[in-house]
């Protein structure tokens, strides 16, 4: 099957130096199929073990986030791990951690069982494993093609004899070799996620009761300060307006006093 990839191209050099980029568009499609099919992957299938992704989530309260988290840190060290993300915060139940850990595959059981010592009760614990093993093979396989391929263009590059053949064919070994370095890449994540799990671990503690007592006492203190404030504001209104409750004073007492007057002339006199 690969001398049939390889007869392909050799024809499109032979061809005249007029050849279009959608000859070589064509080699290379062709190529990459033949290399990927499943026949030529089943010796990269026999070598390689099967690939598994494992992921943890850990969720716990905890009477003392300190001790907690180191705890968690022994762990990890043992383990040969480290910590990828680590995040602290409030809410309204109180405080809270939450710690994204790393740690090589084969000791992920022995880090889960040291992290679950001295909890009493998991409010979540739960393990996934994925399977990419068929996924790894895929990759590899046409990343073997890609490489192939690569070395045919080069050949082809060595015996050019035109200017416009020479970009041609170098304009096809950019993308060749755009796609040969995001398929390596993809290669390392995998083979990084099957090679350290991860382990995410939520703990928190409680601080409803004394958050209750703490917002009253606050509450009655800033009642207290808002009730002095009143007075002092209401106080120094009246020494703002003293010109005004004067005037007001006089005015009803002037009122009064003319209908007293207008009262005692309407009375008859006996």
């Amino acid at each position: 099957m690969k001398i049939l990839g390889f007869w392909l191209l050799s024809m499109i050099y032979m061809c005249s130096s007029g050849s279009s980029d959608e000859s070589y568009a064509a080699a290379d499609a062709a190529y990459e199929e033949e290399m990927a099919q499943p026949e030529l992957a089943d010796d990269v299938e026999a070598d390689v073990e099967q690939k598994i992704i494992k992921t943890g989530n850990l969720r716990f309260e905890t009477q003392d986030l300190a001790e907690t988290r180191a705890q968690i840190l022994k762990a990890v060290n043992t383990t040969k791990g480290y910590v990828e993300n680590e995040r602290t915060g409030k809410d309204y139940r109180g405080s809270y951690q939450e710690l994204q850990l790393r740690v090589p595959a084969e000791n992920f059981q022995q880090a889960l069982e040291l992290i679950s010592q001295g909890v009493e009760f998991f409010e979540e614990k739960s393990i996934s494993q994925r399977d990419v093993t068929e996924e790894f093979i895929d990759v590899e396989a046409r990343l073997k093609a890609k490489r192939e391929l690569e070395n045919r263009y080069l050949e082809l590059l060595k015996k050019a004899s035109s200017v416009k053949e020479i970009l041609e064919i170098e304009r096809e070994l950019s993308v060749i070799r755009e796609e040969i370095e995001s398929k390596e890449g993809r290669l390392k994540y995998l083979s990084k996620q099957v090679s350290y799990s991860t382990l995410n671990v939520y703990f928190y503690k409680t601080e409803v009761e004394s958050g209750v007592t703490k917002s009253y006492g606050s509450k009655m203190l800033q009642a207290v300060k808002g009730g002095w404030q009143g007075i002092s504001t209401f106080v120094l209104g009246l020494i703002y307006i003293w010109p005004f409750i004067i005037l007001v004073i006089l005015v009803i007492f002037l009122i009064r006093r003319w209908q007293k007057r207008k009262s005692q002339k309407n009375t008859p006199k006996s």
